[in-house]
């Protein structure tokens, strides 16, 4: 559960940020989740601050060990806001992708000896810390490929 062991490592500005840039129409992607623990109604929790919304949601899925839905919420935003990060990862470590999207997970798989130069190139080009969320999705795809565990795991604290 890679992709929960970063939740827990990330700070909640952090966390705010990245849930932030997934509203839609004023709500959260855990906006539900949030109005059902407050006992609010779905339209109502629009009326919390989107820092505390996001507060609670980083607390749900640390408390329930969701690293389905962290990895959704994490890769979501990766997509949406560093799509060239992850497509270039993908095309580093020849996994064939369309548009960052993989057909077939068991079967395109990152070549670790190219992984710890991906990093590095990626480092180069983007803020470590999105590397590092984007490492531990691939961490979380691909448990088969240990190049990416160890990287993942060095970087994580």
């Amino acid at each position: 559960m890679q992709v929960i062991e970063q939740l827990k490592t990330m700070d909640e500005e952090r966390f705010a940020a990245i849930y932030e840039s997934l509203v839609h129409q004023g709500f959260g992607p855990l906006d539900n989740e949030v109005a059902k623990a407050l006992k609010f109604r779905p339209q109502a929790i629009r009326k919390l601050p989107l820092a505390k919304r996001a507060k609670r949601a980083k607390s749900i899925l640390e408390n329930g060990a969701n690293a389905e839905m962290c990895y959704e919420i994490f890769g979501s935003y990766l997509i949406k806001e560093h799509k060239e990060l992850v497509t270039s990862f993908l095309d580093l470590t020849g996994v064939k992708h369309e548009e960052g999207m993989i057909n077939s997970i068991e079967e395109d798989m990152p070549e670790g000896s190219k992984v710890a130069d991906a990093a590095k190139e990626l480092d180069g080009k983007h803020d470590a810390a999105d590397v590092t969320l984007y490492l531990s999705l691939c961490a979380e795809q691909w448990p088969q490929v240990p190049e990416i565990q160890e990287l993942w795991a060095s970087r994580k604290a």
